[in-house]
């Protein structure tokens, strides 16, 4: 599935309202991946505040179980490859990438790591999704720029 615009991106956060990471979800923990989701991207505005890309990451990672329920194995690069031609290759990375299956990783992968794993045990007031919107938006409109063919 590649998602065409923002408006479908955030369909499928809104869908997370709900969903639950269930048995075997990294932590042994059940979440909710809309919650996860707000909670894993404000981690990393606090952190990170430049650096978007990576906090749209953490955000988007959520959207993996609804687009293959049951695999969890696949979560990542569903969700990656459906963010791809949306918001670019970066973030389709992060997303791919941030499993913790013991390979190497640079700084921000570490980073949009150890925010997945605060995010499942944090409780605070994250936001709404709605707050996320401007920085999608831009995101998706330089991917488009960058893309584009004259």
């Amino acid at each position: 599935m590649e998602l065409r615009g923002v408006e479908e991106l955030m369909d499928l956060l809104y869908a997370c309202r709900g969903a639950f990471g269930g048995p075997g979800f990294p932590g042994g923990r059940s979440v909710d991946l809309h919650q996860h989701a707000l909670r894993t991207a404000a981690l990393l505005r606090r952190s990170r505040p430049a650096d978007k890309e990576l906090q749209v990451a953490g955000l988007v990672q959520a959207i993996g179980p609804l687009l293959r329920p049951g695999d969890r194995t696949a979560h990542p690069d569903c969700a990656a490859d459906a963010v791809r031609s949306l918001l670019g290759e970066r973030v389709a990375g992060l997303i791919r990438d941030h499993r913790p299956d013991g390979r190497l990783a640079d700084g921000d992968l570490l980073r949009l790591r150890q925010a997945v794993e605060e995010g499942r045990q944090a409780s605070f007031d994250a936001g709404v999704l709605e707050d996320w919107r401007t920085v999608l938006e831009l995101l998706a409109a330089r991917n488009s720029r960058l893309g584009a063919v004259d």
